[in-house]
Formats: structure tokens, sequence, C-alpha cells
């Protein structure tokens, strides 16, 4: 266990490898290509605030900075890879449409109400002249997945399957007896209503099977993917995005902003260029997010062993919550006080996983013996 320095190339900037994160020291736009693809993004970069250095003056610039890691996040990103992408409302609001043109589907917005005491009880309304803002927010896309065609052209998943089933030329009804089912299968997988939804693999692998059996012999194989090979059940599940549901929970998120001993602060650095006389109890990064948020970030959209990233690291919260959960975290980050800091909290985070799972390992091997 432990850091590991790598040069990738002559003009590559070090990497800092530990078990279960890597962190490029320097620009994202020079890591993407060498990183696996990923199955979450959690981006908390650019708010058009004047955040941090680097940041634009305004959510009118937000377009052009994201535009080129917009594009590899839509190059890299597998078909089921989910992102979480942290903004205030309007600089949100500016980037959607970059978004939704590169294939990310909206599915929610999630609010975060800092609570009254982000602005300490009361603000001069003379001066401000709106209400005070205690809220910023963190919109989670899915890959749009579209299908090909027997005739060269794509469909969305649902039309795909109805399409799929009817060009083996047997009626709707007839997929019901594939799946084993009384009606389900045309009512839910085959239907071209809202009442829709995704079906699970096996269903997809015997509606495939039926077909061939029964159906207009083909040469393209039926629900294939590639257009070459037969469906099986993991290669369909594996399409879609990952969510793990937990009840009571919505999607307005209260919590004061960090004030504990989670909050890194006294670097003395100044945090962003309006940051002007830092002191101890200045805060190291202006926008640390709590780790509880990022831990129910990636809970709730990756699983296990997948791979993360942080595109633009700061202190790295979602790569150390992603290495505590057991996930495989890839962070980038430019400035060279923040990237001390990750590295801090990632190489504790790497150690407490690698510590609490031999702990879980003992344990279960003492109750089996």
């Amino acid at each position: 266990m432990g850091d590991r320095i790598v040069r990738i190339g002559d003009r590559r900037p070090r990497d800092v490898v530990g078990d279960r994160y890597t962190l490029h020291r320097g620009n994202v736009l020079d890591a993407y290509p060498d990183w696996p693809a990923p199955d979450l993004i959690v981006s908390d970069g650019a708010y058009g605030v004047r955040g941090f250095r680097g940041d634009t003056v305004s959510a009118d610039g937000l377009v052009d900075w994201y535009a080129p890691h917009v594009a590899q996040w839509s190059k890299r990103a597998k078909p089921s890879t989910s992102l979480w992408f942290w903004n205030t409302e309007v600089g949100w609001a500016t980037v959607h449409p970059l978004l939704e043109a590169n294939g990310w589907e909206y599915v929610q917005l999630v609010t975060w109400d800092k609570g009254l005491s982000h602005i300490a009880g009361n603000v001069n309304g003379n001066t401000i002249r709106q209400f005070p803002v205690v809220t910023e927010v963190s919109a989670l896309y899915r890959r749009r997945l579209t299908l090909p065609t027997e005739d060269g052209g794509v469909l969305g998943v649902q039309q795909w399957l109805r399409a799929e089933w009817r060009r083996s030329g047997l009626p709707l009804c007839r997929a019901n007896e594939a799946c084993g089912v009384k009606n389900a299968a045309t009512r839910k997988y085959l239907t071209a209503d809202w009442l829709w939804y995704w079906p699970p693999g096996e269903m997809v692998e015997r509606m495939a099977r039926y077909a061939k059996a029964n159906g207009r012999p083909t040469n393209r194989p039926y629900f294939s993917i590639d257009g070459r090979t037969e469906i099986d059940a993991g290669q369909w599940d594996s399409l879609r995005a990952v969510w793990n549901h937990v009840n009571g929970l919505t999607n307005v998120w209260s919590r004061p902003p960090l004030h504990d001993g989670e909050r890194l602060k006294g670097t003395l650095q100044r945090s962003a260029p309006r940051v002007y006389k830092p002191s101890r109890q200045s805060a190291a990064h202006l926008n640390q997010k709590p780790l509880d948020f990022m831990d129910r970030q990636i809970h709730a959209a990756s699983n296990e062993g997948d791979v993360i990233w942080e595109p633009f690291g700061g202190l790295a919260s979602a790569s150390v919550a992603a290495v505590l959960t057991g996930r495989i975290a890839y962070a980038a980050e430019i400035d060279k006080e923040f990237q001390n800091l990750a590295l801090g909290r990632l190489a504790e985070a790497d150690g407490e996983y690698v510590a609490e799972n031999a702990d879980d390992a003992t344990g279960n091997e003492r109750r089996q013996a």
C-alpha cells in the first residue's frame, strides 16, 4: 500500500497511484485518454463565480469551459455511464443544452439547501434586491441509449425492442409464451405506451431464442446489440445505468455547509481570486463538498468495484467517498496546494478501506472456523 509516482510519456505530469485511486497532477484533458471507461462521473468544476483559479467570471463562459470535457466524457462513456453535474442553478441551466446535445439524458435535479445559517440570518435587502441564495444543485444524467436497426438506423430502447420482435413476424402475444408469463411481456416489455419498462436480461434472451426458433429465418440475430452476435442476459443488463434506491430520501438535501472537523482550513493560501487575506480559520477550498453527499451520490449511481471519474478534483471529496466504498477513483487537479491536500485524504481513505476489509475478512474466517 502507499502512493506510487508514475510517469506516462515524457511530457505528461506525474500521476500518483494508490491501491484504489489515481490522482493526475495536471490538466484532466491530458489524463482522459489513459483512464478506463467510467461507470460514473462526478463533475464539480467551473461555476462562473470566480470560485477558484481558472473559474469563469460569469455563467456566460461556462459552455466554452466545459465543451472539451463533455466531448471526452461522451467519447469515453459506456452506454450505462451516469453523471452527477454540480453547479449553481444558472450554471447548470447554461450547460444543460451542451450536455443534451452530446447524448446526456437529463434525469433529475438535486437541490442542496444550506439553510439560513449560510447567510448568517440576515442581509441588506435594499442592496441584494432578491431572496438570499442558500442553494446549489447537482443534476443527474445518463447516456441516451440507442440501438442499431436492420436498415442501418437507430432507435431508442423501447422502440427497438418492439421493432426486433416485429421483425420476427410473430404476433406480439407470442412474446408472453416466450417469456413464460401470461401477459407481462406484451404489456410491459413490448408496449408502445408509457407503461413500458426495461426488461430483465433473462427475458430479452428468452425472446431472442424464441424468435430464432419460431420467427422468420434471418442472418441477423434477433435482439443483437451489434447485429452479429446473439444477445445474452448479462450483456443486456450491462447496458442499463445503475440505480441503488434508498427509501425516504428526496431530491432536496438539507444540510449546513461544512463547519466541523471535515472542513480543511489554515493553509494560508488564497483559495479563490476573491479571497484576499486568508487566515488560519479560512477554508482551504471555498466549495468543499460534504463526504456524506458524495457517498450518497456514488452509492446511488454505481456499484462496488466500479470506476469513478472526478475530473475537477479540488480536495477530491468524490474520490475519497469512492475509495471508502470500494470503488476505483480517477481524479485530476491542476492546483498544487489542492493536489497535496487531496493526496493526503486519498491515502487516508485507502488505508481505512484496506484496514476495514482486513478486519471483515478476519472476522469471517473466525466465524467459518
